[in-house]
């Protein structure tokens, strides 16, 4: 029982007990059943604390469909009640026949409201409350980040605490470019429904598929900032536009590309680096290669190792627009032999 609940409920109990014995200084008849009127009043309090026990775990999401269900089966009953069907006959029969009415609907409808609760929801355009903990971070993905394929390595990680809110309409658009004739769309298509799959695989990440739909494909972008928005949740989008989007609706949205950036390793000068020689450079004796991040690296003295893995070490750093232009040379066996 819960440490904070349990002093309340006994203290809700007390009251009710004294109220049964209050009453009878209301009521001067009942003077001399004061035990009885207390102990009944006890056994209502210990009624309603037996009740609240027994719906530990009924969510307010279940209220909502519990009320959902009464109102709907007592507006059958009251429309079927009131309709030629009563009209004539014999009254205590028609009030007999009424009253099973509004028994019977509200049960059946509170049965069924229950019973569905995974597909309940209360639809307001672009929006579906799905039955899941308010507490947890949403993020609501887009079709581009699922045709990237980073964002399975990043959530394999387990860095990513946050649930992945995945719209319906998103993944008919992802399926939609998975039949197309175009071989370039259908083997990025493709890509996206495996890394879907191999989301689905990671037993702790947290999927949920939204029921939301769009009538046309113009309005994906803005039904994503409307649904990211009504949910409070962060875009996860590779798209620049959309991105752009967002961020003048106030929508924080996460960057796929920035993460790959701040998690390269910030280089040193004297450190040494394994790279592969591509072509040669400006200058006479210099060769060209590539980081993993693009950065070109200058290598000194590597022409005519041009197509192999070198081992360089680095001299200068210069920064540039589209990252960092690494100058090196190459590292003999007398570095080596010293451990330079």
């Amino acid at each position: 029982m819960n440490k904070t609940l349990f002093p309340i409920r006994i203290v809700f109990i007390v009251l009710c007990t004294a109220a049964g014995w209050l009453v009878c200084y209301t009521v001067r008849e009942w003077d001399s059943y004061r035990v009885t009127a207390s102990s009944v009043g006890f056994c209502i309090g210990a009624l309603v604390v037996l009740v609240d026990v027994m719906l530990k775990g009924f969510s307010l999401r279940g209220l909502s469909a519990l009320t959902f269900g009464i109102a709907v089966g007592s507006i059958i009953a009251s429309l079927v009640a009131t309709s030629p069907l009563f009209a004539e006959g014999d009254p205590e029969m028609i009030f007999l026949a009424r009253l099973a009415l509004f028994m019977i609907c509200p049960y059946l409808g509170t049965v069924i409201a229950l019973r569905g609760k995974d597909e309940f929801n209360l639809v307001i355009p672009y929006v579906r409350f799905v039955p899941h903990e308010v507490d947890v971070p949403l993020v609501v993905v887009d079709t581009s980040v699922l045709i990237d394929g980073r964002i399975a390595r990043v959530c394999e990680t387990g860095f990513l605490s946050a649930a992945l809110v995945i719209p319906r309409f998103v993944l008919n658009e992802l399926q939609s470019i998975a039949d197309s004739t175009d071989p370039l769309r259908q083997a990025r298509g493709r890509r996206g429904l495996d890394v879907l799959n191999a989301l689905r695989a990671i037993k702790a990440l947290d999927i949920r598929i939204t029921e939301s739909e769009v009538a046309k494909k113009e309005d994906v972008d803005a039904k994503l900032v409307f649904l990211a928005q009504s949910m409070r949740a962060k875009l996860l989008t590779t798209d620049y536009n959309l991105a752009k989007m967002a961020e003048f609706q106030g929508i924080p949205w996460l960057n796929l590309n920035k993460l790959s950036k701040s998690l390269q390793p910030e280089l040193m000068i004297g450190e040494r680096l394994e790279i592969e020689l591509v072509k040669p450079g400006k200058e006479e004796g210099q060769a060209i290669g590539y980081m993993a991040d693009g950065s070109m690296v200058v290598v000194t003295g590597g022409r005519q190792h041009i197509g192999q893995h070198v081992n360089v070490e680095i001299i200068s750093l210069l920064p540039t627009g589209a990252g960092k232009m690494i100058f090196s040379r190459m590292v003999t066996e007398s570095d080596h032999l010293r451990g330079d």
